[in-house]
């Protein structure tokens, strides 16, 4: 019995741990899963209810506005987590951030609009558009502010309002038959202002109070010792992640990119969770780097691995098995079976390397280490951009997505080393 009791206790305390971390990283999910979910549920009555040109445009809608998200991230959100690792941030420093993120926002929304008239949109669904991207790109810092101010709790409800919202007006047009392309941009736009709008009016009076207070010269130096290397590193992953979607629209057509989205539908959780995650899993790993937790902050990194590969396989069976036994749910006629699953295999693969890497990215941000990032990216995004481009003229759109996997592998190869090196400086 008095060898035993330890034991006991150990189990206790190591289940409890277990209990804490799956708790952690369920509410990090949580919302990025529901709003995941709602697009899925949003794209799945877009494809049945649109030719293919329209579910085309919607789903290079989907993947332009997550990069305007990352962008903000890394411009400001990224630079928010280091400056909680050197302290608490002042009225002053909060003002220019929140008056860089009108800025952004405001060019977020001009460049979805422009990009959706180039890609085929009118100007009526290009800019309804690029209202979303806007408000969506507001929206992601606020997150990742409430994130290190707190209450938590209150992103998860803001992304369940986004997601609920979203799902159950469409449903409404649906049932109505009231659907249209615009009538649906306009619910996305509505949804995510919604959504914002639930942050709370002490947040809102801090922001609209930035556009009169706050500073775009104070971010100056901002840009200069962090956000300019990670800025060119987020739009480097980006070439590395996406450049098929902007490719395949721009020289065959957002009809062409459409069977390439059904398959990039299925793995989108596991995509969006990638992106919400580190919002905030950075200031904590940033916390821990200040304190010169250093081992603590390794076991976050193979925590968030754990979760993103939890998160990755779920949603890689989930979609194989929709199509393998379900493909009445997913297709309509018109769309190839066999390229659709083997869209989902190269998906599967990509977003498969991009969960294994993305823990030590998101170390060497909370680190500032923005720079080594943005080199790491560099001969990745070249690999990626070349292998795409001549494969999808050689072989075809399905095949040029080799190019993207390509990429991911050279990327998460050199973030991997970059990250033990710097690991290893401090061990």
């Amino acid at each position: 019995m008095t060898i035993s009791a330890p034991f006991s206790r150990t189990q206790e305390t190591v289940g409890g741990r277990t209990r804490a971390i799956a708790l952690r990283y369920a509410l990090s999910s949580a919302g990025p899963i529901c709003i995941s979910a709602a697009h899925f549920l949003a794209a799945l009555l877009f494809l049945r209810a649109f030719p293919r040109t329209e579910f085309g445009l919607f789903s290079f809608l989907l993947v332009i506005v997550p990069f305007c998200l990352s962008i903000t991230g890394s411009m400001i959100g990224a630079p928010v987590a280091v400056a909680i690792r050197q302290g608490s941030i002042d009225s002053v420093q909060l003002a220019v951030y929140l008056k860089t993120n009108l800025a952004l926002g405001f060019a977020a929304g001009l460049s979805v609009c422009i990009l959706m008239w180039c890609s085929g949109a009118g100007w009526h669904l290009a800019a309804v558009g690029g209202a979303y991207g806007a408000v969506m790109t507001l929206r992601w810092f606020t997150r990742t502010l409430t994130y290190a101010r707190g209450p938590a709790m209150r992103v998860l409800v803001s992304d369940v309002l986004y997601g609920s919202a979203l799902v159950g007006a469409l449903l409404l047009q649906r049932h109505f038959g009231l659907l249209t392309p615009l009538s649906a941009a306009e619910v996305l736009f509505a949804s995510c202002f919604v959504a914002w709008l639930s942050f709370g009016t002490r947040y809102l009076r801090e922001q609209f109070a930035a556009a009169f207070a706050g500073s775009l010269a104070g971010y100056r130096q901002i840009w200069s010792e962090f956000a300019r290397w990670s800025a060119l590193g987020v739009v480097l992953t980006e070439f590395t992640a996406n450049a098929h979607a902007y490719l395949v629209t721009f020289i065959a057509g957002p009809a062409a990119f459409a069977p390439l989205a059904v398959g990039a539908l299925l793995m989108r959780p596991i995509q969006l969770v990638l992106a919400a995650i580190p919002d905030r899993e950075r200031p904590a790993m940033a916390r821990l780097l200040g304190g010169g937790n250093y081992g603590a902050a390794r076991q976050s990194v193979n925590h968030f691995r754990t979760a993103a590969g939890a998160v990755w396989l779920l949603t890689a069976t989930s979609g194989a098995a929709l199509l393998l036994w379900f493909p009445g749910l997913i297709l309509r006629n018109g769309y190839d079976h066999s390229q659709a699953l083997a869209v989902l295999c190269f998906f599967a693969a990509i977003t498969a390397v991009r969960s294994f890497r993305t823990p030590e990215s998101v170390l060497l941000q909370a680190a500032g280490e923005f720079r080594a990032l943005a080199f790491a990216s560099l001969f990745s995004s070249i690999v990626s951009l070349a292998a795409t481009l001549a494969l999808l003229i050689i072989a075809g759109p399905v095949l040029s997505l080799a190019g993207i996997l390509a990429g991911e592998i050279a990327v998460t190869m050199r973030i991997r080393a970059a990250a033990h090196a710097w690991m290893k400086c401090r061990a």
